[in-house]
């Protein structure tokens, strides 16, 4: 049985898509189909092969192995505060993002990443009949950021036309940053950090595909390329990644401290009415249905739809931060479709952060047209999470 919910919880993401849809004539159900036989096949391969496996484990391995380089610098500048067994959030998980971000920087001056970046976004192209561009840009948003794709795309986007500026914003808000990876892997599981990277990118083509369908022109199907002119001096790279890591980190505790404050003077003045009524009994209300056509136990609903609506209302690592502790105490099924579920950067505060950098690159036109689509962002984002949770919970019970 809840197999059987877990699939019709896919016919219902695809559903509440359609009924969202700007254009459904225009909508490539081929394309679809292609799109959602892939996540299953990058799921299965994942999760349930050898060579999957190993491929886990050596990226897993990977990334702790940054953590560690990042650690000998941390123990550095904060000695004893940096060992132990009560390390702080602070400088156990986001500390070590200032050389994450400058490690990948690295590899981007030197032309390693972006040749990644182009081999995969031309292979999704052509596997999926996407635009090259929205294949490329989803791409990206996979392992920079949606900033700062919109950043070094902005030249051709502002050529686009609105409805392909938009759907890259919508693209924006299922990515993540490699950056913040070993901070994710610190507080869940790493396989499910790393399963749901190509799975949001391929459902994030798939949603704007339904939601924000068009045609695109052989003229048109062109990606932007960075010119000599934009290469910096290697050290003044490094230098200005240093930099950028320590504000990502200083924005992210901020961040944390100041939703988790919020949240807690909310619920006290929630509490005046009722004791047990708080914003995250709130939220878990109206995501109960889609945590039991996850397939969730019942008597786990209620606590499943809590993180999923922390996670929108705050961010991801606070969300993450509250499961942690309570995941001895779930089943593999739960485990797996909450975690999936909490790796992006949807939520409230995204939204805003993409609107502001739309209304920085762009003309007043675009800024318009985007702003008055908030809601597509806001819910492709979290239609691609809970497509990516349910494609996970699939093969693993």
């Amino acid at each position: 049985m809840p197999f059987v919910l877990n699939c019709i919880g896919i016919v219902v993401v695809f559903g509440l898509a359609y009924l969202g849809s700007m254009d459904r004539k225009r909508i490539d159900a081929l394309s679809l189909l292609i799109m959602f036989v892939l996540q299953l096949i990058a799921t299965w391969i994942m999760l349930s092969t050898a060579i999957g496996q190993r491929i886990i484990q050596a990226v897993s391995d990977f990334f702790l192995w940054l953590l560690d380089c990042s650690m000998s610098g941390i123990q550095f500048v904060f000695g004893n505060l940096a060992g132990g067994a009560d390390i702080p959030f602070f400088i156990s998980v986001l500390m070590p993002i200032i050389f994450i971000v400058v490690f990948f920087d690295i590899l981007t001056f030197f032309g390693i990443l972006p040749a990644i970046i182009n081999t995969i976004g031309w292979i999704l192209s052509k596997l999926t009949r996407t635009p090259r561009f929205e294949s490329f840009f989803a791409t990206q948003v996979m392992f920079l950021g949606n900033n700062e794709v919109l950043a070094i795309t902005r030249e051709q986007l502002a050529r686009m036309s609105n409805q392909r500026l938009l759907t890259c914003c919508m693209l924006g808000m299922s990515c993540i940053s490699v950056s913040v990876l070993g901070g994710y892997m610190q507080l869940i599981n790493p396989t499910y950090v790393l399963m749901a990277i190509p799975l949001n990118a391929i459902g994030a083509l798939i949603m704007t595909s339904i939601m924000n369908p068009y045609k695109v022109s052989k003229e048109e199907n062109v990606v932007y390329k960075r010119t000599a002119a934009e290469r910096r001096n290697f050290f003044d790279v490094i230098t200005a990644s240093m930099l950028t890591g320590g504000k990502l980190a200083l924005i992210i505790a901020a961040a944390l401290m100041g939703f988790t404050a919020l949240i807690a003077c909310i619920n006290s003045i929630l509490g005046l009415f009722h004791d047990r009524l708080t914003l995250e009994n709130v939220f878990a209300v109206v995501f109960s249905p889609f945590a039991y056509l996850m397939g969730v136990p019942p008597v786990k609903v209620f606590t499943v739809a809590q993180f999923m609506g922390e996670k929108l209302a705050t961010n991801e690592f606070v969300a993450m931060g509250h499961l942690s502790p309570i995941l001895p105490t779930l089943d593999k099924h739960t485990e797996a479709v909450i975690s999936s579920f909490l790796v992006s950067f949807c939520n409230f505060s995204t939204v805003g952060i993409i609107l502001g950098s739309v209304k920085a690159l762009f003309d007043q036109e675009k800024t318009s047209f985007v702003a008055a689509q908030t809601w597509r962002l806001l819910a492709s984002g979290l239609l691609v999470s809970f497509l990516t949770a349910m494609v996970v919970g699939l093969f693993v019970w």
